[in-house]
């Protein structure tokens, strides 16, 4: 009987095409495995990625699951800035938006021009050039606040970009009295176009070095999550459990396990040539006030009778909270009180507080520090503003600690034993009804691809999920991004764009977990202060109340 392998066409055609399928994923496979590191110091030969949708020119990644995929593409999507039109080279000041020709107008009330409690107030901004002519495309990065110094009252507003020049913001009228509107330009969309550039071109601009040393041998080598291809071989600290990225050129004479520290080593200069450089101007247009056409404030009445429903759903859609008297007021499901000194040591009675994050997070721990008296810290002979730090009440057994997170890291030079990922630190924890995590990550990650941020936030959120699994009782707190104090460099590394991104991210990374976030970019834009990436005193003491208000509940709240 003669042997047949395929008996009809369409059979045949069938096989082949499995085949093939096969073959392809087969493929695809040796590649990952030919990437998934055998122990933390392999040597690899740098490479660049060939993957059609990768945006970044010399950064290399493990693939991601299908779920995680899709969750990073519908991200981006979400969080994506309108593009700016077309410049022709060199981009032309004149052409671009000018915040001295540019005007906000406050809109008539509904109510016979009067403003009460719980109304809503609407302003429109019309952006013009240089020249004066108004712009006819969108993409400035815009921010808007209402104040009232006397009263120490300030809140939000949400800008609503319409793509055409125009921009509108509403707030919410929550006090009596003046409430004067400030509008700001951070910057024009053409400078926004730069900053998307130099993040995709660019993630090295910061660069970071490691010592490595064996006896009396030491070599000092380039390190970072994106490394330019050379010819030299990379040492891969890829992270086996979390798998996040770092690599760090081989030395010449030693090995890759005889790495030390790290370290932040420089900043590329001149990375813009004059023309975009002067998009970056302060007292120009890098920060600057939008004056009014007309009258920049109002005077708000009391609420009217019956107004407390319309208030309810204002607020629901609006801010997270304002400021009164100086202090924050939430308007979400939680009350937010005042602690007093001993109230904070009672809070906190039997909990072991884990902090986690940049030097914004160790400011939290530096403030109850300094007001608890009775928390004494331990000498753990650590680097100053560095860490690990750990402090005990005993006699109140209140037990807290601090952790910076994993690198990017842009801080003096650190033991790489003391480097470690949140998502780590968080897996290591039994959790309990008397334990709190807090944590925040976003000031390092200025200079690189959202893709490296959206990654390791999928990573702690695994972690937090697993540790809600198994101790539900933990109280899970994030602190949120803040806007900064801005300059030509800090614009190029840390600008309030990028912040305001991440924290875009952070939230729709973290929506429906059962965690809690503490919105420090409303806390700083609300308040009269002026921006600091470390916010001054009293916005920390109210951050520190918020945080405190989740921990001790009032009762109903």
């Amino acid at each position: 009987m003669k042997a047949t392998f395929c008996t009809r066409r369409e059979f045949c055609a069938l096989f082949l095409f499995v085949a093939v399928y096969v073959l392809i994923l087969l493929l695809r496979h040796m590649d990952i495995l030919e990437f998934q590191p055998k122990f933390n110091s392999t040597i690899i030969m740098p490479r660049v990625s060939t993957h059609p949708k990768e945006i970044r020119s010399f950064c290399t990644f493990q693939p991601l699951s299908p779920e995680d995929a899709l969750e990073e593409r519908l991200i981006l999507d979400s969080t994506a800035w309108p593009e700016t039109p077309h410049l022709p080279a060199p981009v032309s000041l004149e052409q671009t938006s000018d915040p001295a020709h540019s005007t906000f107008t406050i809109l008539p009330g509904r109510k016979g021009g009067q403003w009460h409690v719980g109304d809503q107030l609407e302003v429109m901004i019309q952006i013009s050039d240089f020249q004066g002519h108004p712009k006819k495309s969108g993409g400035d990065f815009l921010l808007a606040s209402l104040h009232n110094r006397k009263l120490q009252a300030g809140v939000a507003g949400q800008v609503v970009d319409h793509l055409n020049g125009s921009y509108s913001t509403v707030f919410s009228l929550l006090w009596e009295g003046d409430a004067q509107v400030e509008v700001t330009l951070v910057h024009p969309g053409e400078a926004i176009s730069v900053l998307k550039r130099v993040n995709r071109e660019q993630p090295d601009r910061i660069y970071f070095k490691s010592l490595f040393r064996s006896g009396s041998l030491s070599e000092t080598t380039f390190c970072n999550v994106c490394l330019r291809p050379t010819q030299q071989p990379l040492c891969n600290y890829t992270d086996l459990r979390t798998g996040e990225p770092w690599f760090c050129y081989k030395p010449k004479k030693l090995s890759c396990d005889a790495r030390i520290n790290h370290f932040r080593a420089g900043y590329r200069g001149k990375i813009l040539n004059a023309n975009e450089e002067k998009l970056f101007q302060s007292g120009v247009n890098l920060n600057i006030y939008i004056q009014a056409s007309g009258p920049a404030s109002v005077t708000v009445l009391p609420q009217k009778e019956g107004q407390l429903k319309e208030k309810s759903s204002i607020v629901t859609s609006g801010p997270s909270g304002y400021y009164y008297q100086g202090v924050w007021r939430a308007l979400g499901s939680i009350t937010v009180r005042e602690f007093s000194t001993s109230a904070i040591s009672q809070c906190l009675k039997g909990k072991v507080v884990h902090m986690y994050g940049d030097s914004t997070m160790r400011q939290w721990f530096e403030y109850l520090n300094a007001v608890l008296p009775g928390l004494n810290a331990f000498d753990l002979h650590s680097p100053k503003k560095v860490g690990p730090y750990m402090s005990l009440d005993y006699a109140n057994n209140i037990l807290m600690t601090f952790r910076c997170h994993g690198p990017p890291l842009r801080f003096t030079p650190m033991a790489t034993r003391e480097l470690r990922y949140i998502a780590n630190e968080l897996d290591g924890l039994i959790g309990s009804p008397n334990t709190v995590v807090v944590f925040t990550i976003w000031a390092h990650f200025g200079t690189f691809p959202m893709e490296i941020y959206i990654r390791r936030l999928q990573s702690i959120r695994r972690a937090v999920v697993r540790l809600l699994d198994r101790a539900p009782g933990t109280l899970v707190v994030i602190r949120t991004t803040n806007p900064r104090y801005l300059n030509l460099f800090v614009s190029l590394t840390n600008s309030d764009w990028f912040s305001l991104q991440h924290g875009k991210v952070l939230r729709a990374m973290f929506k429906g977990l059962n965690v809690h976030l503490i919105d420090a970019w409303e806390m700083t834009l609300a308040h009269h202060l002026p921006h600091d990436i470390h916010p001054p005193p009293p916005i920390i003491r109210n951050m520190i109340n918020h945080l405190l208000s989740y921990i001790c509940p009032q009762n109903g709240s």
